[in-house]
């Protein structure tokens, strides 16, 4: 007996006195629980402080199936499915899973509906305390902002692009709690609180983002087009105004939207510009001294190229132009003509110049490169398709920043859609403005400018984008469109570019449509969008007309 009893003092002595750390940290272990307090997250809003996507107090409904009466589980599934909003059995297989403790019901669930729910007599019962995202204009810019998961975190859009910003940092509470996790009454507690996200401020204005999604929308309808996308650019700063989409995502709806949705089109999509990419074919001419805008072209309505015979969009007898003319009236073989004496290396140094083949910065969701395949592997009739469009793919936003780069005087502005971030105490911590890049000289810049207003005008092919009382300079363009599921030329992409006053420019916008079938030339389709968008931008900024008469340089083309 005395050795039995010995071995138990010694256990004893071990647990009590030499591990008693050891034990006593194990116990607080077993009795710490901890609690995540989440961050709330940030706000989304236009340039005005508009909010576009927003975090509201919510709760997370949730119960402890094994206390739930099998003779009453039906009637409980009802009842909460009812208050819930959730299918009958979907609760029931909930309640069914007996073999847990724990089920979550329903996420985000408003705080009045939870009240009201926690009152039923439906035992162990729990609501949660979180935040739910709330998107106030529905599918306003809705690929553009992108939506968050039930974690939490963004998945598409600004709300991806910023999620660190916007996200901030959990807190957290630990309590000591016994079995059945009631927290221990006269126990010590340590809360870490939540640091709150961040606001992120866009250069979206809200008015002129409805206007151009109204605009895109209806046309795409019309023309029975598969997509569309308009992009609003402020020339002196690149500030994207407004970036629309049609189809738009439903942003309060979707998880039932199809992923195609998802994509911001204006920055990822990638199509062949067709004739609106011939500025910059001009734009090479006119900086290499090879041409002006009095250059005269002897223009028959086709050209041979390597193995290829390529055309005018219409049939013509030969005929002498100059190549302001020519720009006006979009002659692809006075366009070739024209690039023949740049060459292809210099055309190709020009497109780099003007953004091609690189992805733009500025924080821009899904926004891609294009393709712009090295001048060494150009095909012998790629070297003259380009010159017009062809053989060469782009993003809407990076033909918007081509325009941008004209009306700015020759320097290009690097896109920018974020206008900086607002802490929770309230400061505002701008974005860098973008980085400024001369790409061509002010002398060349007015030039293209004097021959885009010859083609708003009656001669040109951009009648339909002229708006009464100011002047407007543009370019059509109309491309094969090529079918990447069907891996082939399929269809076609109509596109109008151009900006406003012409000799004061502040606004750039570019409408794509692509694959119409009712009409497929830009200025037949794309045009009309230009002018309705371009008008209420307008009159949105009150940015009135310069009431300047045409540039000489103009007046001496139309003659």
């Amino acid at each position: 007996m005395t050795f039995i009893l010995s071995i138990f003092a010694g256990r004893l002595i071990q647990m009590q006195g030499l591990d008693s750390k050891v034990y006593e940290a194990a116990a607080t272990k077993q009795r710490l629980h901890v609690e995540k307090i989440p961050a709330k997250r940030g706000s989304i809003t236009d340039v005005n402080g508009h909010n576009l996507a927003l975090t509201v107090e919510a709760r997370d409904i949730s119960i402890d199936p094994s206390k739930i009466p099998a003779e009453v589980r039906q009637g409980v599934a009802s009842l909460l499915a009812r208050t819930l909003g959730r299918p009958v059995e979907e609760m029931a297989a909930k309640l069914a899973r007996t073999d847990t403790r724990y089920q979550l019901l329903a996420r985000g669930v408003a705080p009045p509906v939870a009240d009201r729910l926690l009152k039923e007599p439906v035992p162990s019962l729990n609501a949660t305390s979180t935040f739910r995202r709330v998107y106030p204009g529905g599918d306003l810019a809705g690929s553009l902002i992108g939506f968050v998961g039930d974690d939490k975190d963004g998945l598409t859009g600004i709300e991806q692009v910023k999620n660190t910003a916007l996200a901030g940092t959990d807190g957290e509470l630990q309590i000591e709690t016994g079995r059945d996790l009631q927290r221990i009454p006269m126990t010590g507690s340590q809360r870490t609180p939540p640091v709150d996200g961040r606001d992120v401020r866009l250069t979206i204005d809200r008015d002129i983002q409805w206007a151009a999604q109204k605009a895109i929308g209806e046309q795409v309808e019309s023309a029975g087009a598969s997509s569309g996308t308009v992009i609003v650019m402020d020339v002196r700063t690149a500030d994207v105004i407004a970036m629309a989409n049609a189809p738009e995502l439903d942003l309060a709806n979707w998880r039932e939207a199809p992923e195609s949705h998802y994509l911001n089109r204006a920055a990822a999509d990638v199509f062949e510009p067709g004739s609106t990419n011939k500025v910059i074919t001009a734009a090479a001419a006119l900086e290499a001294g090879v041409v002006d805008s009095d250059t005269v072209f002897h223009v028959k309505d086709n050209i041979q190229c390597y193995d290829r015979v390529l055309r005018d969009a219409h049939a013509h007898p030969p005929e002498d132009m100059t190549f302001a003319q020519a720009m006006a009236q979009s002659s692809n073989v006075a366009t070739v003509m024209a690039a023949r004496r740049v060459g292809s290396e210099g055309l190709y140094d020009m497109l780099k110049a003007f953004g091609f083949g690189t992805k733009p910065g500025g924080d821009m969701p899904g926004a891609g490169a294009g393709l712009l395949p090295h001048h060494d592997k150009w095909s012998g009739s790629q070297s003259c398709t380009i010159a017009y469009g062809q053989g060469v793919s782009v993003t809407a936003l990076q033909m918007a920043s081509v325009y941008q780069t004209i009306a700015n005087g020759g320097v290009k502005v690097e896109p920018r859609i974020v206008a900086g971030t607002t802490a929770p105490d309230g400061t505002f911590t701008p974005a860098k403005p973008g980085k400024k890049t001369r790409v061509i000289s002010t002398a060349t810049a007015k030039e293209i400018t004097a021959m885009l207003e010859d083609a708003v005008g009656a001669q040109g092919t951009g009648e339909l984008a002229a708006i009464p009382g100011y002047r407007v300079a543009g370019k059509t363009g109309t491309a094969n469109r090529y079918d990447a599921e069907l891996g082939r030329y399929d269809g076609y992409t109509a596109s109008f570019a151009g900006f406003t006053p012409a000799d004061a420019p502040r606004l750039v916008v570019l409408s794509v449509l692509q694959n119409p079938k009712n009409g497929h030339y830009g200025g037949q389709i794309a045009a009309p969008v230009f002018k309705d968008v371009m008008t209420f931008a307008l009159k949105s900024r009150k940015i009135p007309p310069t009431g300047s008469a045409a540039s000489p340089a103009r007046a001496g083309a139309e003659q």
